[in-house]
Parts: C-alpha cells; structure tokens; sequence
C-alpha cells in the first residue's frame, strides 16, 4: 500500500469576483472547500460578500493539487517562499469563529519578511490588539489580521485577561 498524504489547507486565487463560481465548481468535483464570508447590505438585500476577495481555501493532500489547478477561473495556488502556501488548521479555525462570533469583521495586511516567518513557530497565532471595542488577531500565513469592532458590553476582565462572547484572550 503507498501513504496517502493528509489534507491541507491551501489559499487559491481566482478571478476576480469568480469565488462563488468556483466554490460551486469545488462542490461538484467534491473538494473540501471554504469560502470566508461576511453579510453586507445592498439595496435593501443582504448578500454575502467574500472576506478575503479573490480567495478560495481547499482541504486536499498535495497529490490532489491537480485537480484544483485544471478547475475554471482558479489562476493559481498562493505562493510563499516558492511553495504553494499552506494555512494551518487553527488559522482557518479563527476564521471560521471570527465571522461566527462578530458581526463587524474586517481584514487588514501587513507586511511579512521571510526572516520572520522561519523564526515563528507554525502554531502561532498572536492577539495584535484588545481595546475598548476591537479585537485583532494575526493571521500569519496569509500576512494580515483579522480585525473585530465588538459593542463594549460583551467585553468584560477577567483578572488579567479580556473575554469576548466567553472567549478568553
């Protein structure tokens, strides 16, 4: 029997507005996929507008990578460092608790050197800012944050510590 590699999460670029297409696509070639979203209000309606445009995660082992680069209106994987970027687990945790959690969520980047990114461990994941009414949390292999306005009274302390809608931080 050969190994069989374990899924991972990797970041896809699309064209532009194509991420609804593609994941429509991704469900029918049945590839485990994620399309971050947030509510947002035009003329009256609410649609969901992507949190990261441009952008579509699949769950898939490396061998599998095939079947993504030959699907309609993906451009290519993200790249770092020459290698298709993998997005660990609790990164794509935090975003799935972020616009669970939150109502206004917002993404901001900031720039990443490669230096940094080989002395942090893989498991990082580092709280930027707690204060009166935001929350920011890194999101360090896609080199940008995730940004939470939250209304001040679900914020309380906790000796020492702030919890959020009873997440500890």
């Amino acid at each position: 029997m050969f190994n069989e590699q374990p899924p991972v999460w990797y970041a896809v670029y699309t064209r532009p507005k194509c991420e609804k297409k593609v994941a429509d696509l991704f469900t029918r070639k049945k590839v485990e996929h994620y399309v971050p979203a947030k509510p947002l209000v035009r003329a009256r309606k609410i649609i969901q507008e992507p949190l990261f445009p441009s952008y579509v995660f699949v769950h898939i082992p490396e061998s599998r990578s095939w079947v993504v680069k030959e699907t309609d209106n993906v451009v290519n994987f993200v790249y770092w460092l020459g290698q298709p970027a993998v997005i660990p687990d609790h990164e794509i945790a935090l975003i799935r608790h972020f616009l669970r959690d939150y109502e206004d969520v917002s993404v901001e980047k900031f720039p990443i050197k490669a230096q940094e990114e080989e002395d942090r461990p893989a498991s990082s994941a580092r709280i930027l800012q707690i204060s009166r009414n935001r929350v920011k949390v890194e999101l360090n292999s896609l080199g940008c944050m995730l940004v939470a306005t939250v209304p001040s009274r679900e914020m309380t302390v906790i000796t020492g510590h702030k919890t959020v809608n009873g997440h500890h931080y």
